[in-house]
């Protein structure tokens, strides 16, 4: 049996639903000169990029806890101008959807990459990282406050014209009340979710460490994960990413099960550089199995065949 596993998010044509998450695989060409030819995939998401190049965190800024790691990068990247001027020349040799993940620490900030990404040529779509802080007030993060999160998104909106996907932080009290004020604020679809807020203790020499807060992903974040991703897809109308603690194609299976339109892979990427394609082959395998005609099909009938 023929099947297919296309794929479309607000306009966005992916001839497969796996891509990874933001700042798990770089910009695509670590990967791509030792594991990949990324034209398997349905599309990359490049690190968060940001107005000006930043630095991030001294190292070592990634530590393992049970079932997960807790990361403190710092959002380091080289910046908007190098991201036009090489980072994606070198994508567009590929045939899948690049996504240019965004964050501000400022709305202007938003807004300025927004327009300064508009007119280049090969890039599909927009993620906007709301976790950062917010400097207009007061460190709070975007994403955790809806009218914050609704100028945000407003402000990438007014400034591009490409499908604008909003990536949402678990760390709030209700998702529901800030994924419907990223959709009244423009978002085509949204991503979620984010890392969890956590502290470890990190070594940094004999003797010597520091108590760190980062993010905490992988397998752990999985049921969390799946909770969000429920809420959100019951609370609006645009098309879900869903994200946290894909290890394999049984993971992602649960998530096409709740409705999600894509799946992105993280931490898995630093055990299984492989994963993604080894989770593409396994969906198409999956559907042929079970008769499936394509991912649209999966939330209304894999339910109960994935159980089998």
């Amino acid at each position: 049996m023929k099947v297919s596993l296309e794929t479309e998010i607000a306009g966005i044509r992916m001839k497969s639903p796996v891509m990874n998450a933001a700042g798990t695989f770089g910009y695509g060409q670590e990967m791509s000169d030792k594991f990949y030819n990324l034209s398997e995939l349905g599309g990359i998401v490049t690190k968060s990029t940001s107005l000006q190049p930043k630095v991030g965190n001294p190292p070592p800024r990634i530590m393992e806890t049970p079932a997960g790691l807790i990361n403190f990068i710092g959002l380091e990247n080289p910046g908007l101008e190098v991201v036009i001027k090489e980072k994606i020349p070198f994508l567009r040799q590929f045939d899948m959807a690049i996504i240019v993940s965004i964050f501000g620490q400022t709305i202007n900030e938003f807004r300025q990459i927004s327009q300064g990404l508009n007119e280049i040529e090969g890039i599909d779509g927009l993620e906007v990282n709301i976790s950062c802080p917010n400097v207009e007030k007061g460190g709070m993060a975007f994403g955790t406050d809806p009218r914050i999160t609704y100028q945000v998104v407003a402000a990438v909106r007014k400034n591009t014209s490409r499908p604008v996907i909003v990536k949402l932080t678990p760390n709030v009290t209700d998702i529901k009340i800030i994924a419907e004020a990223a959709v009244e604020g423009g978002a085509n679809a949204l991503s979620l979710i984010n890392t969890l807020k956590a502290m470890g203790y990190i070594k940094r020499g004999p003797g010597q460490g520091e108590w760190i807060t980062g993010g905490l992903s992988g397998p752990c974040i999985k049921p969390i994960a799946l909770q969000k991703v429920s809420e959100v897809i019951k609370a609006v109308k645009v098309p879900v990413i869903g994200i946290g603690g894909i290890m394999n194609l049984e993971d992602a299976l649960d998530f096409f099960c709740l409705g999600v339109k894509a799946v992105q892979i993280g931490t898995a990427n630093f055990i299984n550089p492989m994963v993604m394609s080894e989770i593409i082959k396994g969906l198409e395998k999956y559907l042929q199995e079970h008769q499936i005609p394509n991912i649209e099909e999966l939330p209304k009938r894999s339910n109960q065949q994935k159980r089998r």
